[in-house]
């Protein structure tokens, strides 16, 4: 089969972008979270009112709050969407879903999913192709196609819990794919109108911020890898100042003429938000928190604590997002912004003083992506994809990034099991997973069997106890008088236990950067 494949040359990648097609297809009639009614909500918003009321529009709770260009796509689709029913686009039409509307929502979807398609098909190509294979099935561009096609936690959030990811991140995916194929003014332009889609990926902005300046603003090294200061080109770094000034003047030139800038930015950035989201993302202040809870607990036991100081809420409320700490110090969002600075300088300095191409981008991407996620402020769980994704790109390539991807992939993909909390959906992600899970580990194994093992024993322990925590949360717990007393419960184990897994990644990762050595043929790129 895996000759057949091969003699039909790219007919294998048609073939895995259609099944995956057909799979999304198959998951329409699936639960969908209160996303669907915000983009519906948008929908209605960009198509009825003028430019000027976009950014100021409250009927419902779900508020435009993504950069102006989402709000020209939302607009776009608008105009496709009044064919399939026009009653989607009332304003006041809240929670309105009817048939049409789910079918025109998610095919929406689907539909756009292309630009991903397309961009896994381009990072494919920049795979490099020494591990030649007979079988196209251990070839490194068809598990990596697999891996990014398929990915479990796209497929979920998408698909299921109704998002538009796929599509930004084929933005995200043929920017990196044009930096690391030296189409440098091509990556920059597509970054640039990424960020005007979605502000979260300004995270990973310093990666791309300092690889251009590294390797399009400066156009030589010397010998032993060290920049060569006269090789500045003005005309470079002039050339990328136009992109993101003209796409940042397309996209919030409007509102600035309108004298609504200060309106956009604070839709964007809503600080009044809580430290962490309703279900806590399986970052540092999942555990920061917990270890809050348990030193209450302890305090109240040992009468440390004075138990009418207490607020109630923080004992029993759980998962909430405005979080009461009680021993440890409250964190306010500028702790967070230099937590999360200081966790993303070390990669950034090995970017620029220990230069390795396309590989040294891709690693400090994932850094960047995974620092935010553990430091931010009120990160959502559904982040984590954010650096799983471009770290696909690694994890073909060498063993070692194989490993920290299927411990990080493993984590951060059960974290999303929570945002499927219904009955008929429970097969449904445990198949997913289980398919996503035991492909990763089997091909990447094929990959680099003649190599060290992937994992040693005790991040096999680790990744093997989340078995029987999800039987406790899913089967047992429910069972249990607990359940009334503490239904936060199934959610904080999940999330702390992933947080440990979370956190052993991006510390594993981050050793693997600074420690490893660089080849003479990098150090001359």
């Amino acid at each position: 089969a895996g000759s057949a494949m091969a003699a039909g040359g790219r007919s294998w990648f048609r073939a895995l972008a259609l099944g995956v097609s057909f799979l999304k297809c198959l998951l329409i009639p699936a639960y969908y979270s209160t996303d669907f009614e915000v983009h519906r909500n948008w929908l209605a918003i960009t198509h009825n009112l003028p430019l000027s009321q976009w950014y100021y529009e409250a009927t419902s709770e779900w508020t435009l709050d993504y950069p102006p260009f989402f709000a020209w796509f939302e607009y776009a689709l608008s105009h496709v969407a009044k064919y399939f029913d026009p009653k989607m686009l009332v304003i006041k039409n809240l929670n309105y879903t009817s048939r049409a509307t789910i079918l025109f929502q998610r095919f929406s979807v689907i539909f756009t999913d292309i630009l991903f398609i397309y961009a896994v098909r381009e990072c494919c190509r920049c795979v490099n192709g020494k591990r030649s294979a007979k079988d196209i099935l251990e070839k490194p561009t068809f598990i990596l196609a697999v891996l990014l096609l398929w990915n479990f936690g796209l497929l979920i959030v998408d698909h299921i819990h109704f998002q538009y990811n796929g599509f930004l991140f084929g933005l995200m995916l043929l920017s990196a794919a044009r930096l690391c194929q030296k189409r440098y003014l091509e990556g920059a332009l597509l970054f640039a109108v990424l960020l005007h889609f979605k502000h979260i990926y300004i995270y990973v902005a310093p990666a791309y911020g300092v690889y251009l300046l590294r390797s399009y603003c400066f156009t030589a090294n010397n010998a032993d890898g060290s920049l060569k200061w006269r090789s500045f080109s003005l005309l470079h770094i002039t050339l990328l100042g136009l992109i993101v000034c003209l796409v940042s003047a397309l996209s919030l030139g409007p509102f600035i003429v309108l004298g609504q800038l200060h309106q956009v930015i604070s839709r964007l950035f809503p600080f009044k938000r809580g430290l962490c989201h309703a279900y806590w993302a399986p970052n540092f202040w999942a555990l920061y928190n917990a270890m809050d809870k348990a030193l209450t607990i302890l305090g109240l036991k040992c009468n440390f604590l004075d138990p009418t100081k207490i607020p109630k809420a923080s004992m029993t409320g759980g998962l909430v997002q405005e979080f009461q700490h009680t021993v440890l110090p409250s964190v306010t969002p500028l702790a967070t912004l230099i937590c999360t600075l200081i966790s993303i300088l070390p990669s950034v300095f090995c970017l620029w003083f220990k230069p390795q191409g396309p590989r040294g981008f891709l690693q400090c991407l994932v850094l960047c992506a995974l620092s935010s996620f553990m430091f931010g402020w009120h990160v959502h769980e559904k982040a984590i994809l954010l650096a799983i994704l471009p770290l696909s790109l690694l994890s073909v390539q060498k063993a070692k990034d194989a490993g920290i991807y299927l411990i990080l992939t493993t984590t951060g993909h059960f974290s999303l099991f929570p945002l499927l909390f219904t009955p008929p959906e429970l097969p449904i992600k445990i198949l997913l997973m289980l398919l996503f899970t035991v492909y990763s580990f089997s091909s990447l194994k094929s990959l680099f069997r003649r190599e060290r093992p992937l994992l040693n024993w005790l991040e096999t322990i680790y990744l093997v106890q989340l078995v029987p925590l999800e039987i406790f949360c899913e089967i047992i717990f429910p069972l249990t008088p607990w359940k009334r007393h503490f239904p936060f419960v199934p959610l904080l184990l999940t999330s702390v236990y992933c947080a440990l897994g979370v956190t052993y990644a991006w510390l594993k990762l981050y050793v693997s950067v600074l420690t490893e050595r660089i080849s003479v043929k990098q150090k001359a790129e």
